[in-house]
């Protein structure tokens, strides 16, 4: 696996249940503010075999980008975590993770602090 691509794999598994991130941010905390489809290709490639919480990523729009079964078992997973959409379709802001200049350089775990009940 690429650096890079190892990368994107460790910050969508840092993504905490609940909470989402877009393709381009995941791809700017991998390292690369570009590479939002690169982001795609790997959880197309990665997604089940590595175990990624795949459905805490949308598009840019704060939308499902996929379609039929896809985006309805993606509804799923994150109606499980207690995440529903609002009007349209768009997932509230204030679920998402924001990524901040400064955040692309610090580790993930001061980005995603761990809960107290996940520490014990």
């Amino acid at each position: 696996m690429l650096p890079f691509t190892a990368r994107i794999v460790e910050v969508i598994r840092s993504i905490p249940e609940g909470r989402l991130m877009t393709y381009g941010s995941v791809a700017a905390m991998a390292g690369n503010r570009r590479a939002a489809r690169q982001v795609v290709r790997a959880l197309h490639s990665l997604g089940e075999s590595h175990g990624l919480p795949w459905h805490r990523v949308m598009n840019s729009e704060r939308r499902i980008s996929l379609p039929g079964d896809h985006g309805e078992l993606q509804l799923g997973l994150l109606a499980a975590e207690g995440v529903e959409p609002g009007v349209g379709g768009r997932f509230d802001s204030a679920l998402f993770v924001e990524v901040s200049e400064g955040s692309i350089e610090q580790p993930l775990e001061q980005v995603f602090p761990v809960q107290e009940e996940e520490q014990r």
